[in-house]
């Protein structure tokens, strides 16, 4: 027998099923272990096969639906007009029927006698010779339900025609979990399973309770029940991050921190020395930072703002009032305790040494040291031999110097958080675009230090609200809405088929009157012609040949992507800064933080391979300088979608707005990756939905604030967030 008599949840799979090699190792793929797991492996979507005729009861002329296997696949010509014909068979268990498609003989090649499809055209022959003429054709991995199932009996449950398909990896089909699931239901599973969401927010919300959603979702009778179920799960899923993030500031609130209080006079004296005024949103955001730094709880904060709208200006302003202040026990002994300590940590060493001389700029009138700490050496401003410069030192100096409080600033890499790099008084972790570094981080970095320090995470990735709430739920968001004076919108424009010479004679005549210019591209290398279904999308390397060779002549340029050495990279970037390079040809790895206020043109090939979000930010590029710039977004496709999606690019108003459309087009999981975020396909789906994600938000915080011995009192609650954790953890 395949099923033992009992069955609980908690059993192996393999306890009640004979599984194969194959099967254990499909599973072992989809993390699908014990009974649970299974009953927990969602249908990804629905078949509703309500049109769908049996093909042994067709009839001349009508429209039919039929799902079955294709058999028999072959090219022939018409006999008298010689018409190159592709037909086949399809059969459904009922029968089988001919399928000819005209002039399209190159589908008996793109398809293979056995896959099974769902075909969708209109039935033409004489009564004794029928065949389906011209279907549209639909790959299926397998046919929704087995075909001796009953959908061709004529059920007295007219809604009994919706189907569950699931994700499948290679050995285990969608049927194939389809059937095992109903045999657990029927061995009683059910009854063993407890809810973990508690019964009056079940209520409150109107969910359905775990083992009527299990049922709904598995085996819907009607479209309403699956819906029902789905919104359940996709609740409970956003509702188990919620906790954990409820948690995390929980954590914060507890941890003793340092209090800074900001003085007036001297933030507007620092300020006055910028060769720009502080937006009012720039403000906004430092009053709300100084707000933070004067409190009891260590500040936990995201900021976000477009490319260009000063997010390094606000964080220099509040790292000045913390390397300006005294930890509580060194007042008035300055030279045993020193002042307080900032990190900032950003992604790439470019990035890193970008923020560093930024901070040289910003800090160079105050008897402040900034270290800069890279996987390629050390730095320190200002060098001893010279005041105005910075100088290459020893790791172990400059390390010395973060231990006994000597460096006030220190910018990096990773290489920030290494064993080796301790500080004294570490105050403050000022985090560019690298959003997931929580309450254990912090500690990393603070080491010793029994106080958490202040965190402020700073991205120019818009990020939609929904979103934002879900993944940052233990951040408090501020946005920089607002562009500095002076800076000039860019002309966004689309280009089509055709649409290039106009381009690049724009562009020419921008690098005649001393501009420059980035050109982006999707892939480093050529594909490899020999391999099938090789991404047809342009290279940097063959793309910065080309244009040398047809395009732009007399003009210097240069390539530049992610599999370069750091050396090599900065060397590309310091000559293209200095307009040794006219024109940069790139890959997105140009997309964060790289700031050239000369380049005002960028031409982004392969835009349809790009999210709007980063278009956006690669546009940004462009919008450094006061010259107009200019972003031309090429495509080759022709599809209706990437049409509308890239006229959002060009009408959005901020990338805030664009953000919204991104989620809209292609969904939280392509913007933001289920693997960073732990949510599932349906949990991505969920974040579309603002009303529900705030009622997950509001009930987790009230549970974790209600029931601090959460582990105590919703056991199953605590296990599922600490595994949630546990997956963050391990990716």
């Amino acid at each position: 027998m395949d099923l033992l008599f009992f069955m609980s949840p908690t059993d192996l799979l393999s306890a009640h099923f004979r599984l194969d090699t194959v099967h254990q190792k499909a599973l072992k793929k989809l993390g699908i272990a014990s009974v649970r797991d299974l009953l927990l492996h969602l249908p990804a979507r629905y078949e509703d096969i309500t049109d769908v005729q049996s093909v042994g009861g067709l009839q001349k002329g009508q429209d039919a639906i039929v799902y079955g296997q294709l058999s028999g696949l072959k090219t022939r010509k018409a006999w008298k007009s010689k018409m190159a014909i592709a037909e086949g068979y399809i059969e459904d268990g009922s029968a089988k029927i001919k399928v000819m498609w005209f002039n399209q003989p190159y589908l008996a090649k793109m398809y293979q006698n056995g896959i099974y499809v769902k075909l969708a055209g209109k039935v033409a022959g004489s009564e004794s010779k029928l065949y389906l003429s011209n279907p549209e054709i639909e790959l299926l991995d397998s046919l929704p339900i087995d075909r001796h199932d009953s959908i061709f009996k004529g059920t007295d449950d007219a809604d009994d025609t919706i189907y569950p398909v699931y994700r499948e990896v290679k050995g285990v089909t969608s049927k194939w979990f389809y059937h095992t699931v109903l045999k657990c239901f029927e061995k009683g599973v059910l009854e063993h399973l407890p809810d973990p969401i508690p019964a009056d927010i079940l209520r409150k919300y109107n969910l359905p309770e775990l083992r009527t959603a299990l049922v709904w979702i598995h085996s819907p009778k009607k479209a309403e029940h699956a819906q029902s179920a789905r919104k359940r799960f996709a609740f409970e899923e956003v509702f188990y991050i919620q906790v954990q993030k409820a948690q995390e500031r929980a954590a914060v609130s507890a941890a003793t921190t340092y209090t800074i209080k900001a003085t007036k006079g001297g933030t507007a004296a620092f300020v006055d020395r910028f060769p720009f005024p502080l937006t009012a949103a720039q403000t906004k955001a430092i009053e709300a930072l100084h707000g933070d730094f004067a409190g009891t709880h260590a500040m936990s904060r995201l900021l976000e703002g477009d490319v260009g709208s000063g997010k390094t200006a606000v964080a220099a302003t509040t790292a000045y009032t913390v390397a300006t202040a005294r930890p509580p026990e060194g007042l008035g002994k300055k030279l045993e305790y020193g002042n307080l300590q900032v990190a900032y940590m950003a992604p790439t060493e470019i990035l890193a040494k970008q923020h560093f001389e930024s901070f040289i700029e910003y800090f160079r009138h105050l008897p402040i040291q900034i270290g800069l700490i890279t996987g390629s050496g050390c730095m320190k401003f200002p060098s001893k031999s010279d005041p105005t410069k910075p100088t290459s030192i020893s790791k172990t100096q400059l390390l010395s110097w973060v231990k006994n409080g000597e460096v006030p600033i220190l910018i990096g890499t990773h290489a920030l958080i290494y064993k080796s790099v301790e500080f004294k008084h570490l105050a403050y972790v000022i985090i560019d675009e690298q959003h997931r570094f929580g309450t254990n981080q912090r500690k990393k970095l603070a080491k010793k230090d029994a106080r958490l320090p202040h965190l402020l995470s700073m991205t120019a990735t818009p990020i939609p609200r929904t979103l934002a709430l879900t993944i940052y739920g233990d951040l408090d968001i501020t946005l920089l809405d607002e562009m500095p004076k002076g800076r000039k919108p860019v002309i966004t424009k689309i280009v089509g088929p055709g649409g290039q010479k106009e381009m690049y004679d724009h562009v020419e005549s921008e690098l005649a009157a001393g501009r420059q210019a980035y050109v982006i591209c999707p892939r480093i290398e050529e594909p490899d012609p020999t391999k099938e279904m090789a991404v047809q999308s342009k290279s940097v390397l063959a793309e910065a040949a080309r244009l040398k060779k047809e395009v732009f002549k007399t003009r210097r340029l240069a390539a530049l992507h992610g599999k370069m050495t750091p050396s090599e990279k900065d060397r590309i970037m310091a000559d293209f800064a200095a307009h040794r390079i006219d024109i940069l040809v790139a890959t997105s790895v140009v997309e964060v933080g790289v700031s050239v206020a000369n380049a005002t043109n960028i031409i982004i090939e392969g835009a349809e391979r790009f999210g709007l979000s980063q278009l956006h930010q690669l546009r940004g590029r462009v919008i450094r300088g006061t010259h107009q710039p200019y972003c031309f977004a090429v495509t080759e496709s022709k599809s209706d979608k990437t049409r509308d999606r890239l006229k959002a690019l060009a009408t959005a108003k901020n990338g805030f707005e664009l953000a919204e459309h991104d989620l809209t087009f292609r969904g939280a999981g392509e913007l933001y990756g289920q693997k960073q975020s732990g949510l599932s396909d349906l949990g991505m789906e969920a974040i579309k939905n603002l009303k529900l994600v705030e009622a997950a938000r509001t009930e987790a915080r009230h549970l974790v604030t209600t029931h601090p011995e959460l582990a105590r009192d919703f056991p199953l609650i605590a296990e599922r967030v600490a595994h949630l954790g546990e997956v963050l953890h391990m990716e």
